[in-house]
């Protein structure tokens, strides 16, 4: 593969994995594509002091922060993505729901340990 469609397939998860977690992130504080708190883990859920909507908007912004760390330097926050994606399938597997969503995420989560795996080689001159 040429080092052009290299930058290209780059370029093209690094706007996936930064503006998808900013949409998610935002949806957070409005549930307009769903509604986020019936993806947490009833126990979870119970062991928290706050509603579970305050604590999915404080994951909202943990995912905008994300995507905006991705667009930024995606060679080290495509890993920071990639683990939250597999805590948030971990959490999914442990419900015993959502393990459609589950799979989703941990493919996902391949896909953005990817883009920082190439955006870490696009760096480093070739020998």
């Amino acid at each position: 593969m040429d080092e052009k469609k290299i930058t290209q397939v780059q370029t093209l998860l690094k706007l996936t994995y930064g503006l998808i977690p900013i949409v998610a992130g935002a949806d957070k504080f409005t549930n307009l594509l769903t509604d986020w708190a019936q993806y947490l883990h009833p126990g979870l859920a119970a062991m928290l002091p706050f509603s579970t909507h305050v604590f999915m908007m404080i994951v909202g912004v943990i995912e905008i922060i994300a995507g905006a760390l991705v667009l930024i330097n995606p060679a080290k926050a495509g890993y920071l993505v990639s683990a939250w994606l597999v805590l948030i399938a971990l959490n999914l597997l442990a419900g015993g729901k959502f393990i459609d969503v589950a799979v989703r995420d941990i493919v996902m989560a391949i896909g953005a340990y990817s883009l920082a795996q190439i955006s870490a080689a696009i760096k480093r001159p070739s020998l």
